[in-house]
């Protein structure tokens, strides 16, 4: 399914986590890794301190190799390296196009830490502009294991969710993977100030069980069969609460349209997913 993985990688521990992850991805399905290091230096601090550049490079260097080392040692798993001057996203994209990586694999927000998400960061900019999948690692290189046994997919019928569950299917190919596809039921009256009434109540039931059964459908129509549920709430923090109820291994989902640069994702639903969720998430281009 995904045999050119690029890993953005920064030496810190949420990017050796992703590391893991997709080592032990490629030693079981097979594929090859790309290491992309940026390195930064804006103008202003170039000016200070020019010598500073080389020495960050020089440092990049030896990280790329001593990384690469120890991934083929712990893994036997060869690994390229890519060094790069310039902005991390900016470059993470620009190799995901030119080495035609299938995925990119980022550890939990770079160096932003783990509970947040900002505008701007390196996870948030590559999702947006990232011409393939991003698988998003959320847990500890102990934990990271390249296998995926039981996967949540949020599904609401758009073209995304549509690609989430091909993905899935397809990820259930390659792992005997268990499938929940959940539809939440938004409370379109906390937005619009309407009175739901029993008959209202019961079409928006019905919607949701034509949602469902088109996913059950969908996904029969690749021989894979799939479990059910539908949640009424705040489509976020349903998902989390399902991922973490079930406990589910990996998030699949669409990235709902998001587009170019300036696209603002702040407060998507995907951005809150990525923030709150108890495991990795795909999300799916």
């Amino acid at each position: 399914m995904y045999k050119t993985l690029l890993v953005g990688f920064d030496d810190s521990q949420p990017s050796k986590a992703a590391l893991t992850e997709a080592a032990n991805w490629v030693r079981r399905h097979g594929g090859e890794i790309i290491l992309v290091h940026a390195v930064y230096f804006d103008s202003e601090e170039f000016g200070i301190s020019p010598n500073h550049m080389e020495k960050r490079l020089k440092h990049g260097e030896k990280v790329c190799l001593e990384t690469k080392e120890m991934i083929s040692r712990e893994f036997g798993v060869e690994t390229k390296s890519v060094l790069c001057e310039g902005e991390p996203p900016e470059v993470l994209v620009t190799m995901a196009k030119e080495k035609k990586a299938d995925l990119v694999v980022l550890g939990t927000f770079g160096r932003r830490g783990i509970n947040r998400l900002l505008m701007g960061s390196v996870t948030s900019q590559v999702i947006v502009n990232s011409p393939v999948d991003v698988l998003v690692v959320k847990k500890p290189c102990s934990d990271c294991s390249g296998s995926y046994r039981s996967i949540l997919v949020p599904f609401d019928g758009s073209e995304f969710s549509v690609k989430a569950l091909d993905r899935a299917c397809s990820l259930s190919g390659t792992d005997g993977v268990e499938i929940t596809v959940l539809y939440v039921i938004p409370r379109y009256e906390e937005l619009l100030g309407f009175f739901r009434t029993d008959s209202i109540k019961k079409s928006m039931n019905q919607e949701a069980q034509k949602i469902v059964d088109a996913a059950v459908a969908a996904a029969s129509a690749k021989g894979v069969s799939v479990k059910t549920e539908v949640k009424e709430g705040h489509s976020a923090e349903k998902i989390i609460e399902t991922a973490a109820g079930l406990k589910k291994d990996l998030i699949v989902m669409g990235s709902y349209g998001w587009r170019g640069v300036n696209k603002a994702i702040m407060g998507s639903t995907t951005e809150r997913v990525l923030i709150g969720a108890p495991c990795p998430v795909l999300a799916v281009r």
